[in-house]
């Protein structure tokens, strides 16, 4: 069997298979590649003054060892094998030949390493993109292929820094490949080493220019961080101011019905035994008034939120803890509370979280306040209403029975 006969075969074979099946959103693993990667084979194969066989065997696993991407993009090595073994039956190729395309193959599956010297160079083959001037060019190809099979993202940065590791990590297994691509291999990680200062450089100046917009002490900041603490304030002082309306108004009510009860305890026993029916609206109204000025004063009562911060300066310039507020500080020994004030002066995110936080532990206080209010109102309103329904009912029904059953 002529080397070059089944070589070519295997061309053909891989060439119409790839054209079949092969995705066509592999821009990186395609065709092209596997010809690139078999001819550096063959080169390195011969540089090596490798046998005829051994160079055949190197060359035809070349050809296959991406056949398995038509199946699987993850563990496609094993895909790959299977497909060169099938084949080379078919071709009654020797086993024990077969077997050695095979481990070929699968010697290519990353983190495997190369046990013999076939097994290297087909690794070298296959990695000998580094090594060439067009290699910015296909990893770009690569990048693409990783986000739609893999969904691997990356920003420029961090591809331009990924690149970078990678061809400092990247070593050639056998001589040949090293002195073959080590000139072009170095021109390349210079590039990248410029590339990713150019990256780093703009990157730098996209967070500075972002940190200057949150830092600078810009007028609308100010402006809008006045304006919520004024209305939140407000809304606390209108809250308070209604709560001290409705403690006031129900504490009137309850004084005047308590003072008239006891001024009038020596008529109980004769007027409302004739009229215990008015006993139902007066408790009702004094059940409502009650209900509704301990409501009242629950909104009105002083709320202190706290965090317990035990001494941890860390936590004392969270975004979750307000360093501001007397609720905290006062909790802490002055020493730290000073420590953390300047660790918030020295930063003006810091600053700005801590108002943050005081705005929304504020808007917490409030809607508990108003919830609070709200029930107060409600218990009043529906406590005026039973009781006047109550007392009609009443004066309907003495009224009632003093006709049918008149005094003697």
């Amino acid at each position: 069997m002529e080397t070059q006969n089944i070589v070519r075969k295997a061309n053909e074979y891989i060439f119409n298979l790839f054209k079949e099946k092969l995705s066509k959103k592999l821009v990186y693993h395609n065709y092209r590649h596997t010809f690139d990667t078999a001819q550096e084979a063959e080169d390195l194969g011969k540089l090596h003054k490798l046998s005829p066989e051994e160079l055949q065997d190197l060359v035809l696993a070349a050809w296959f060892h991406d056949a398995g991407y038509i199946n699987k993009y993850e563990g496609h090595e094993a895909e790959s094998a299977r497909f060169a073994s099938e084949w080379l039956a078919k071709q009654n190729y020797p086993e024990e030949r077969i077997q050695r395309v095979v481990d070929c193959i699968m010697a290519t599956k990353h983190g495997t390493e190369p046990e013999n010297l076939l097994h290297e160079l087909l690794v070298d083959a296959d990695m000998s993109n580094i090594g060439k001037s067009n290699f910015f060019a296909t990893a770009e190809l690569l990048r693409v292929e990783w986000e739609i099979f893999q969904d691997r993202s990356f920003s420029d940065r961090e591809w331009e820094q990924f690149q970078m590791d990678f061809l400092l990590s990247t070593t050639f297994h056998t001589n040949e490949a090293q002195r073959k691509y080590a000139e072009q291999l170095g021109l390349n990680i210079q590039e990248q080493r410029s590339r990713l200062s150019k990256e780093t450089k703009k990157q730098k100046k996209q967070d500075k220019k972002h940190y200057e917009t949150m830092a600078q002490p810009k007028r609308g900041i100010e402006t809008m961080f006045r304006n919520t603490y004024r209305t939140h304030l407000n809304l606390s002082a209108i809250a308070d101011n209604k709560a001290n309306m409705m403690i006031s108004l129900n504490a009137i009510i309850l004084s005047v019905i308590i003072t008239y009860l006891s001024a009038k305890s020596s008529v109980i026993g004769t007027d409302f035994a004739q009229h215990r029916t008015l006993l139902i609206p007066v408790g009702t109204l004094l059940a409502t008034t009650l209900g509704s000025v301990i409501f009242a004063i629950i909104s009105a009562q002083p709320e202190i939120t706290s965090f317990a911060l035990k001494k941890n300066k860390n936590k004392m310039v969270s975004r979750n803890v307000n360093l501001l507020f007397f609720g905290n500080f006062t909790r802490i020994p002055l020493e730290d509370f000073q420590t953390g004030m300047n660790e918030i002066m020295s930063d003006k995110r810091s600053l700005y979280n801590n108002m943050i936080t005081d705005i929304y532990y504020l808007g917490e206080v409030l809607s508990r306040k108003y919830k609070i209010l709200r029930i107060s109102y409600t218990i009043f309103m529906v406590g005026l209403v039973l009781t006047v329904i109550a007392f009609t009912i009443a004066v309907v029904f003495n009224q009632t029975v003093a006709t049918k059953f008149p005094p003697l």
